[in-house]
């Protein structure tokens, strides 16, 4: 039987002020006159930032959820240029060795999904390297948090440019300047806009990178309607790592906003999916993409726990029969 594991991104529905992505502009950091004042409260920001992180990952627990996405917005400003004096790692090490301890501990599965303005396959130069140091940044939180950063970074292929085999191309190459062992850290995903199933497929198995396989932005954008014919594949993307397959779930606002995230999963097509790859895998963990983030994990498992083709485990894990 195939054991499916629910998680959830960055924010707790149910917990209250406990916001994990508490920022602040670089146009805010100006205003103070003070620039050790200003740094400061980056700081505090970025401390209250992953109290709230460890107080979700207590509440997961507690749940029994073992899948969570952190937010990538934990130290607001990392990046910035006119910041890279700031060592922001220094403050937050007590913290963030508590975070990866208690998820060690409760064996819970946690990894990041950079935002969209990273880029590995830019045409400008000082976006990949930019892209790059955004990578190293959260390749820096999962080391100082005793996380293997291995598989822990989903991202997306990046810009189409209206020539797909050419970005295709320009992604392979931008590779080759990116460090071992951040490379070891990502995951790419099927997109919703311009990169197919098939597209991002040719690139993982041409590089070695396991494919995270997303059922809604294929339904979305697709060649080939039948990604059944590719699961086998996307399957021996994974064969190197030391995580399970994962995939995304998520459900379409509408049929005229097909592309926008639903509030809840709608559990007819989640099961459309399961019941095609049940037993090709030992174990697959899916990432719940809903606007209710944790709510929807609760709402699913309950409509879950009336069928009569699962076995329930826990709070967040089923047996599929």
């Amino acid at each position: 039987m195939t054991i499916v594991r629910l998680g959830y991104v960055a924010m707790s529905m149910e917990l209250k002020n406990a916001s994990p992505s508490q920022t602040m502009t670089f146009t805010q950091f100006q205003k103070i006159d003070d620039r050790e004042a200003a740094i400061h409260k980056l700081e505090r920001i970025s401390l209250s930032n992953l109290e709230n992180t460890l107080r979700i990952l207590k509440h997961n627990a507690a749940s029994d959820i073992h899948f969570y996405r952190l937010s990538s917005r934990l130290i607001p400003l990392a990046n910035h240029v006119d910041l890279f004096d700031w060592n922001y790692l220094k403050p937050l090490h007590n913290l963030l060795r508590e975070i990866g301890d208690f998820a060690n501990k409760h064996e819970i599965r946690i990894d990041f999904h950079p935002d969209h303005f990273v880029l590995i396959n830019s045409m400008k130069k000082e976006i990949l390297v930019n892209s790059i140091q955004t990578l190293k940044m959260h390749y820096l939180l999962l080391k100082r948090m005793g996380i293997e950063p291995t598989h822990r970074c989903v991202m997306h292929v990046g810009g189409n440019y209206k020539e797909t085999d050419a970005s295709l191309e320009r992604f392979i190459d931008n590779w080759m300047v990116v460090p071992r062992s951040i490379q070891k850290m990502i995951m790419l995903e099927n997109d919703d806009t311009s990169f197919t199933l098939e597209d991002t497929l040719y690139l993982c198995e041409k590089l070695d990178i396991p494919l995270v396989f997303d059922y809604h932005h294929h339904l979305a954008h697709h060649r080939n309607a039948e990604w059944e014919v590719h699961w086998n594949r996307i399957i021996q993307t994974w064969r190197h790592s030391p995580l399970p397959i994962k995939m995304h779930i998520s459900s379409p606002k509408s049929q005229s906003a097909f592309r926008h995230h639903a509030d809840f999963i709608d559990i007819n097509m989640f099961f459309q999916f399961l019941k095609e790859i049940k037993g090709s895998v030992l174990q697959i963990d899916c990432m719940i993409e809903a606007k209710s983030k944790d709510e929807a994990l609760f709402h699913l498992m309950e409509e879950i726990k009336t069928r009569e083709d699962v076995e329930i485990i826990d709070g967040s894990s089923f047996h599929l029969k």
